[in-house]
């Protein structure tokens, strides 16, 4: 293309190229993109305009050439598919009548900032340095699957997908690689942002975004790996967010985010791998919660953030912030939908003994057995009430010791009040009604006063009941003892 078929607008593109000066043509600094279709000749570029200085132009002597355009209107289709461009190149603020294509190219630097695209076709784009969409409104589609970009990604504010239309996969980046970060806080997105198998090297920052797909998914992020934290502090989703199998090194920050799916999954993030999980401070989800087989060394969740249903199992963790009491922990354990899990009350049992906490670790056992209770017959299930009552499995020692001293005061006062005869008379040692209780309640025991009084009528039946209530009682205090010991 010559020069002499330029447009005037374009003629002041071509002319600063060389030296990377800017071309702005704009008429004030609170122009929206999005209008651009109203602006005149006077600040409008063809795309192949654009093109062809792209690929042919050069830089003066001494200078750096460079593409830098603000505010103007492109009309036509920007095709640099599989172009190689050795320029910077800065749209900005400019509207584009058509998608802009970039699918295989090979930028130095790439500025679509504040810029309206109505989609960008940008599939295994390589970029040298930084992509920015700061601020962009798009529409349709932002394909970057397989895209290797060798500095960050921005994304703030930028207004993605269109609330009028169905939903789409309307970010893509499956398989893409960014080698520092991926900067999106106020991002806006009607549709889906699709992650699966991407890398960041540096940290994903989502604060404050606004994710929209209800009924659908809104973050689909499988095997996404991060190279340091994740935030998405006080994010906003309608649609699921889906974090399986993601592996970040540092932690993941959803700190007063407000995730909803009602009716299905608001947050899965099964077999995540990651230092920390923060849901501080948000809002109760509305949706199903999966952990399940995820790796935490730091969990902090207050019990309200969880949901009426979760998936928890496998889910390991050495620690849990806030510290609370077990009883405000434990009615989470029974809101799992794959109902009773042992590994649930084993996990929560050990965060309390790290810490040093052997009573709270107690009370979640004995809250296991309890619950364990409910999936057994009914025979199992009347032992398991005995236990329960008697020595609280176990994990209640002195419960057996009043049930003891209620069964020795009640045997001592009544055989005080009717002393049995002697079975042999003349050869019965002196009558103790207390170590003859004793005799009867501990099988272990023998003070030679049981064998030697036989008492009559009721208090026969009484000492019946002695025995056998010392025998349920031997038998429950050894299994629960056992029991405790083992988990020791």
């Amino acid at each position: 293309m010559e020069i002499a078929d330029l447009t005037p607008a374009e003629r002041r593109v071509w002319r600063a190229f060389p030296r990377g000066e800017v071309v702005d043509f704009r008429r004030s600094d609170d122009e929206d993109a999005e209008d651009g279709h109203t602006w005149g000749p006077e600040r409008t570029v063809r795309a192949k305009a654009l093109r062809a200085l792209l690929l042919a132009g050069t830089a003066e002597e001494g200078q750096v050439a460079a593409l830098r355009v603000v505010g103007a209107r492109i009309t036509g289709v920007l095709d640099l598919q599989y172009a190689a461009v050795e320029h910077s190149v800065r749209l900005w603020g400019c509207h584009f009548e058509r998608a802009a294509i970039l699918y295989g190219a090979h930028v130095r630097q790439l500025n679509l900032s504040h810029s309206y695209l109505p989609a960008l076709e940008a599939a295994t784009l390589h970029v040298e340095g930084v992509l920015r969409l700061t601020d962009c409104r798009v529409p349709g589609q932002v394909r970057l699957g397989g895209a290797r970009l060798s500095g960050a990604l921005f994304l703030e504010r930028a207004r993605l997908g269109d609330e009028d239309e169905d939903p789409d996969d309307v970010l893509h980046l499956n398989h893409a690689t960014v080698d520092d970060d991926m900067w999106a806080p106020g991002l806006t997105v009607h549709g889906q942002i699709q992650l699966n198998g991407a890398k960041v090297s540096g940290t994903v920052n989502l604060d404050e975004a606004m994710l929209i797909n209800p009924g659908g998914t809104v973050l689909d992020a499988r095997s996404f790996a991060v190279g340091t934290d994740m935030h998405a502090v006080r994010m906003r989703t309608q649609g699921r967010v889906n974090l399986r199998g993601a592996t970040v090194a540092g932690g993941i920050d959803l700190t007063g985010a407000r995730l909803s799916n009602p009716g299905g999954v608001a947050l899965r993030a099964s077999s995540v791998i990651a230092r920390e999980l923060w849901l501080r401070n948000a809002p109760r989800i509305e949706g199903t919660a999966n952990l399940r087989r995820s790796q935490f060394e730091l969990l902090h969740a207050t019990p309200d953030v969880w949901p009426d249903a979760v998936r928890l199992d496998g889910l390991t963790y050495n620690a849990l912030a806030p510290h609370l009491p077990a009883k405000q922990r434990l009615p989470l354990l029974e809101r799992e939908e794959d109902g009773y899990v042992p590994h649930t009350y084993e996990q929560l049992t050990a965060a309390y003994r790290r810490i040093g906490d052997d009573a709270a670790a107690r009370m979640v056992q004995l809250a296991k057995q309890r619950r364990h209770r409910t999936t057994l017959p009914w025979y199992a299930k009347l032992w398991g009430h005995l236990q329960d009552v008697t020595v609280g499995y176990g994990f209640r020692p002195m419960r057996a010791a009043a049930w003891l001293l209620t069964l020795l005061l009640t045997g001592t006062i009544a055989y005080t009040l009717k002393q049995p005869p002697a079975l042999k008379a003349g050869e019965a040692p002196a009558f103790n009604p207390l170590f003859y209780t004793f005799d009867l309640l501990l099988p272990i025991i023998d003070f030679g006063q049981e064998k030697a009084f036989t008492p009559q009528g009721w208090y026969q039946w009484l000492s019946y009941a002695l025995i056998l209530a010392g025998w349920i009682l031997a038998t429950t205090i050894v299994a629960g003892i056992t029991r405790a010991v083992s988990r020791q």
